[in-house]
């Protein structure tokens, strides 16, 4: 009998550590509306939870966002714009896995280089034409031309970028299985962190002089 158990009690922990891990924990209950007062951005404070803790004063509002309706504005250095719908949008969002996003590219706009490390992201092609592609990390670039109408996926953690190569401009539709799967921008993060990433690191990392490393920093230095 007690041979048994031991073996039942090891199927299920083999079972539980092999099983499928989400980007974010299954909810405990129907809703937790954020207190978006809980936590200044990622930095928890007085609360220390996993996300966002929970309000009583629930509304209908809390579940809402006209935001992504309109196109945004991409009149700014790279030519794109994305419009976040998540959980510091819609509180109502808290716990429940899941946000969107639009993204607007002008022609020629790209949406750099970045990660999500908390999220796949699934996206779908709302108007014009993008150059998309990821990088696995055996440094294989997959990538593929999409238009209106179709859709492509970016696994969680990769390198990824949109380029909007066409003459008219773009727009998407990005889902995420987060609530907030965050961006890492690869230029600047490592050209505008605070305090900045010495430079004799980013020198030997990209092989290039310090007085080249200087000049990026520049361009990634508030105005």
């Amino acid at each position: 009998m007690v041979a048994a158990v031991s073996k039942a009690l090891l199927i299920m922990a083999v079972v539980m550590f092999s099983s499928r891990v989400y980007a974010d924990p299954d909810a405990l209950q129907d809703i937790c509306v954020a207190d978006l007062t809980s936590v200044v951005c990622e930095i928890q404070t007085a609360v220390k939870v996993n996300g966002y803790a929970c309000k009583s004063n629930v509304t209908a509002d809390d579940f809402f966002f006209a935001g992504i309706a309109n196109p945004g504005a991409t009149n700014n250095s790279v030519g794109s714009l994305v419009t976040g719908a998540n959980v510091q949008k819609i509180p109502g969002l808290n716990t429940l896995g899941v946000s969107l996003a639009r993204i607007d590219y002008a022609p020629g706009g790209l949406n750099p280089p970045h990660t999500h490390p908390r999220a796949t992201e699934l996206v779908f092609v709302l108007e014009g034409e993008l150059d998309v592609g990821f990088i696995t990390t055996a440094n294989v670039l997959i990538a593929k031309s999409i238009k209106k109408g179709d859709v492509f996926a970016f696994p969680k953690g990769l390198v990824h970028y949109q380029k909007n190569n066409g003459k008219v401009p773009a727009a998407v539709l990005s889902a995420f299985n987060s609530q907030l799967p965050g961006t890492q921008s690869i230029a600047a993060t490592l050209f505008a962190a605070a305090p900045p990433v010495p430079d004799n690191v980013l020198t030997k990392a990209f092989q290039v002089g310090t007085k080249e490393v200087q000049k990026i920093k520049s361009r990634f230095a508030p105005k």
